[in-house]
């Protein structure tokens, strides 16, 4: 009890594991990664993961922290969000209730975990009796948009996600009924960019590919580069404007996008102590009496 427990969803991205996982991997109790038995995504296509990844799973397991939880996580007769909130639900369960469960993508970097880690055992008293004090932990991405020939472009501004919580009774992808607390960290989000094959099977396959007009998002994202995104704006796949701008950061790898983005992007990019501590008030009340 009151462990941390990462979670990890396995599927047609499944390499970018490789980045994610070492991130995470000193300050995680144990690290879950559920895989489909059917190798099927939520929108029943199926995927290839070689066996070569799980051999690096292995090689990197020094401390005996990950497991492989595999089951049927595709059901012909749901959506792919019914199908993702379903497999999120079963990942929890397994993570256990009583302990912090953090869910992440294949696709999310966790900048400074440690420090996050610091912040949820301080919160350890929710996980006493949390169905009936239900939290939501949220820090905020730095979506990745586009890779291009020098580096990335990304979206300037961080917006809120949800990864840690201490009931997990999800509703829509990671989300649940229990009250946010905002918390100032960062997860580097690779989100969009990947080659054009790469992102269309991911914009087909997951949780919102009912709710995107692939077609109008993918000529957008076509024309823009590394020369013309200032002039350009509203980039967002489902409400355009809520990815208004974009900025760019060299790096012709993530090893190199990683070290220049803490370097010269990182700071500017946290939110104001002001703005969490107003967030917060605002859902303390929210929930005083609920």
């Amino acid at each position: 009890m009151n462990k941390i427990q990462v979670g990890f969803l396995v599927s047609y991205d499944y390499e970018l594991l490789k980045n994610a996982i070492p991130l995470v991997y000193k300050h995680a109790d144990t690290i879950y990664l559920a895989v489909d038995k059917d190798r099927k995504t939520w929108n029943g296509n199926h995927i290839h993961i070689a066996p070569e990844f799980f051999a690096w799973i292995k090689s990197i397991d020094v401390d005996n922290k990950i497991q492989l939880y595999e089951d049927y996580f595709y059901v012909n007769e749901m959506s792919t969000m019914a199908c993702e909130v379903r497999e999120r639900k079963m990942l929890a369960e397994k993570m256990g209730i009583g302990n912090w469960i953090i869910q992440l993508d294949a696709d999310e970097y966790f900048i400074n975990f440690e420090r996050f880690v610091s912040f949820l055992k301080s919160k350890n008293h929710y996980l006493n009796s949390p169905e009936k004090h239900k939290v939501l932990i949220q820090p905020f991405h730095v979506s990745l948009y586009k890779k291009t020939k020098n580096g990335y472009l990304y979206v300037n501004k961080a917006t809120k996600t949800v990864v840690a919580t201490n009931y997990p009774d999800y509703t829509v992808g990671r989300k649940t009924n229990g009250r946010v607390i905002y918390y100032n960290a960062l997860i580097l989000h690779e989100c969009l960019a990947r080659t054009r094959e790469e992102l269309v099977q991911k914009l087909t396959n997951w949780g919102h590919n009912e709710e995107v007009d692939l077609e109008r998002f993918m000529n957008k994202w076509d024309s823009v580069n590394e020369l013309n995104y200032k002039e350009k704006e509203n980039f967002f796949f489902l409400e355009p404007e809520k990815w208004k701008y974009l900025d760019f950061v060299a790096g012709s790898n993530f090893s190199e996008l990683f070290e220049n983005f803490r370097k010269e992007k990182e700071q500017g990019l946290y939110k104001s102590n002001f703005f969490i501590f107003k967030k917060n008030l605002g859902q303390f009340f929210k929930y005083l009496f609920k």
